[in-house]
């Protein structure tokens, strides 16, 4: 996938996004992000986020994409724009929000990535967020280099392999063994990205 994440919207310009659609005719790549809005930090200004997020969800309506969305303490607004674009599929990407906004992004019928923090020591509520949702609606990602899991999390660098100690985690809370997680976020990513 790529696109133009919140946090370098300040350093992307209007043809940048004519450059973001002649790359998506590359057959390596099946998805526009990440993108989306982070009010966590203030890399950009909110009103520039909105910007170019909206401006490549009309490209991903246009190109028939999905897309990878960075919301980090902007789930209302994120919600609130892609109510513009209904027939886009988007996987929240890193979830790391409250069990409300779980339900409320589920409820769309929107896919919800956990990584790493999900299986740290006081993240109950994103395990219970996790227990809770449908499971054809979770994928597991590394977000590597960052957020490396529990028991890995001394070794600071993540990497892809680790990605075994979010299957755990999610099967823990399933009651499911790690072989059946990996066969059904295995296959949600594949209907979502259409593999």
């Amino acid at each position: 996938m790529i696109g133009i994440h919140p946090n370098y919207s300040h350093e992307a310009e209007r043809e940048h996004l004519a450059q973001l659609r002649a790359l998506q005719s590359d057959p390596s790549v099946v998805a526009l992000g990440e993108m989306g809005l982070d009010y966590f930090h203030n890399f950009a200004d909110r009103n520039r986020q909105r910007e170019f997020f909206e401006a490549q969800l009309q490209m991903a309506h246009e190109l028939n994409r999905p897309v990878v969305l960075h919301s980090r303490e902007a789930i209302d607004d994120t919600l609130a724009i892609l109510k513009n674009f209904p027939e886009v599929p988007a996987l929240f990407h890193s979830f790391t929000g409250t069990i409300d906004e779980s339900k409320r992004i589920a409820e769309r019928g929107y896919l919800i990535g956990f990584t790493g923090p999900v299986t740290f020591k006081k993240n109950d509520a994103l395990r219970e967020a996790a227990r809770n949702l449908p499971r054809d609606q979770v994928v597991v990602e590394t977000d590597a280099p960052y957020l490396t899991p529990e028991p890995m999390r001394k070794q600071k660098t993540n990497e892809p392999a680790m990605v075994i100690h979010v299957a755990a985690t999610i099967a823990k809370e399933w009651g499911a063994s790690v072989e059946e997680v990996d066969q059904i976020t295995t296959a949600n990513a594949e209907r979502f990205f259409r593999w």
